[in-house]
């Protein structure tokens, strides 16, 4: 999937309105890596043990289609994977026999069908199942959707909570009518009969004025009945009200790990990208190019600059950079306590700044190198030896740089100087622009 990709599935996600909606989003996250490949949810009913139906996102839409089948038919190991959910499944040789059993069209040069369970309340839902072509070499495409499926995995288990609500409060909405209903009905008989019983009084002998007490009694036994059923209706009431809120909780906790899943995916995405292009770069320029790129990318920055030590002592230079002005070009030097990336390279500690209020009248925001606004300046050191200071700034819409910014870029950043330092880089640039 490219760098994008996850973080604008991670807002479809969030935006859905529905599972049918989240499961588009899905398909089209599907699409930029395969196009060939065919997704379908398979929907679980427990009490029959039966896949019922299976849906299937195509041209911004959700297909639907009628499967009705056990899932006796699948091997128990699969079952039981399908069951504690969290990873695909291979069905590997016997694809193509199961994918016929779901309905989903054969490939001519054959398939490999996977299968992930998806579980609400700890049960199993609903299946994900992906089927692609066989391939014999390069990365499996539920491979690279797995960090996608993890997301939906997720927004499908917010939709369960929703519908687990929304009947909560549709049955008590119904127990209260039919109770409040019965009870109209039981008053209207009783002060029907009582009425009779009235205006035939003058007329009925020490016997219909017994029965006429013993209704009256029984009118308040059942007024007493239905200030009890009230009671019990509110304490219902009460306890659905409270039951709503824990799954609310529920929700922002589940959202919160939503993000903490969706920003480690991305660390460890952009770690995967720096180590893939320090084996596939050769050109130290083009090296160091492609690591301000990523981070700068990452961290939305329109100008951004990459300082690498110099050979003199206590002295940085300009190795790549984007968006600063012309007359600042490749190699020209900073001392060390001088401007942002001195005092950062003396003090081998990130500085942020980010209140908009402050940073118009923030000295460091003379340096040529910077504009007024949020920016992160961060050392990258190795082995208690600084390699050179990487300069964030202008983030894009306005935005600004927080203390979760500066933990991200972290780890980043000493994959950075780890590349560096086994490359050569401020040596083999330097030896490059002469």
């Amino acid at each position: 999937m490219s760098t994008r990709s996850l973080p604008a599935l991670s807002h479809a996600l969030s935006v859905a309105p529905d599972v049918e909606a989240a499961l588009v989003a899905l398909g089209e996250a599907l699409m930029e890596s395969d196009r060939t490949a065919v997704l379908g949810l398979l929907r679980y009913d427990e009490r029959r043990s039966l896949l019922r139906d299976r849906l299937t996102p195509s041209g911004g839409t959700v297909i639907r289609a009628v499967v009705d089948t056990t899932v006796d038919h699948l091997p128990p190991a699969v079952r039981t994977m399908l069951a504690n959910g969290g990873q695909f499944v291979d069905l590997g040789d016997r694809s193509a026999e199961y994918a016929r059993l779901l309905g989903l069209s054969a490939f001519a040069d054959g398939g490999v069908l996977s299968l992930r369970g998806l579980l609400a309340d700890g049960q199993l839902s609903a299946v994900l199942a992906l089927y692609e072509q066989r391939r014999m070499f390069g990365t499996r495409t539920s491979e690279r959707l797995a960090p996608a499926a993890a997301l939906f995995d997720l927004a499908y288990v917010r939709f369960q909570e929703r519908e687990a609500r929304e009947e909560a409060v549709r049955t008590l909405e119904d127990v209260t009518g039919r109770v409040h209903a019965e009870y109209i009905r039981k008053l209207g008989v009783l002060e029907g009969e009582l009425g009779k019983a009235r205006g035939v009084a003058s007329q009925t002998n020490a016997a219909d004025a017994e029965r006429l007490v013993h209704l009256e009694k029984s009118i308040a036994t059942a007024q007493e009945e239905a200030r009890r059923s009230g009671r019990k209706a509110a304490s219902v009431e009460q306890q659905l009200t409270a039951a709503v809120s824990q799954l609310e909780q529920a929700h922002v906790e589940l959202h919160r790990r939503h993000e903490t899943l969706r920003q480690k995916v991305r660390t460890l995405y952009l770690i995967e990208r720096s180590l893939r292009m320090d084996n596939t770069a050769k050109d130290p320029r083009s090296l160091v190019d492609g690591l301000l790129a990523l981070v700068g990318d990452d961290m939305q920055a329109q100008r951004c600059s990459l300082m690498l030590k110099a050979p003199e002592p206590e002295m940085l230079y300009l190795a790549a950079a984007r968006g600063l002005a012309p007359n600042i070009v490749a190699g020209s030097r900073i001392p060390f306590g001088k401007g942002v990336a001195g005092i950062v390279a003396v003090s081998r500690e990130p500085l942020l700044v980010q209140d908009a209020a402050e940073v118009n009248e923030h000295p460091l925001l003379r340096d040529q190198y910077l504009t007024t606004g949020s920016f992160i300046s961060f050392p990258l050191i190795y082995r208690e030896e600084l390699v050179g200071v990487v300069n964030l700034t202008n983030r894009a819409k306005r935005g600004v740089f927080i203390e979760e910014d500066v933990e991200r870029v972290s780890l980043l950043a000493l994959v950075i100087a780890v590349i560096a330092t086994k490359n050569e880089l401020p040596l083999r640039l330097l030896g490059s622009m002469g």
